[in-house]
């Protein structure tokens, strides 16, 4: 799942100014299968979040394709790393890959994996793994948040392009 910007010019209907993109546009939200074929999408203006009405579109598309006896295997970058999505995928038993908005505390956790080694880069790819545990709120009580951890698996690579 990912949404992308379509930049307009003069006063479309329903577009709107992007910061991020630094555009007036529209910003679609669109669900792709493995081989990279749209299954569906939903037209925003352009000051919509990356991930409003997520539900919408991916709830649906996950129940047809367990129906049809398929894994279903969620990705998306960092937008998409709300408490309500992670908890909407576990129950259905999707398998997931969020990206995780960078902080202070993940930094801290991976900062050995940001370090670039001593030397000369390598011809091909290094890739670094490291897996910790996050917490993350889940919901209110008297006298605090509901903690659940979850496995997270930090990736590094860096290549060397000889061109």
């Amino acid at each position: 799942m990912d949404s992308t910007e379509i930049p307009v010019y003069g006063q479309q209907e329903n577009s709107a100014y992007n910061g991020h993109f630094e555009s007036t546009c529209y910003h679609p939200l669109l669900l792709f299968d493995r081989e990279g074929d749209c299954l569906a999408a939903k037209l925003w203006p352009g000051n919509v979040h990356s991930a409003d009405d997520w539900e919408e579109l991916l709830s649906p598309e996950i129940e047809l394709q367990q129906k049809l006896g398929k894994e279903v295997v969620f990705r998306a970058d960092a937008a998409f790393a709300k408490p309500e999505i992670y908890e909407a995928l576990e129950e259905r038993g999707v398998k997931y890959a969020i990206r995780i908005p960078s902080n202070d505390g993940l930094e801290r956790d991976i900062a050995e994996l940001l370090t670039r080694p001593v030397g000369r880069p390598s011809h091909k790819p290094v890739v670094w793994y490291k897996a910790f545990c996050i917490r993350r709120r889940v919901g209110r009580r008297r006298g605090g948040w509901w903690q659940r951890s979850s496995s997270t698996l930090a990736n590094c690579s860096l290549g060397w392009d000889s061109s």
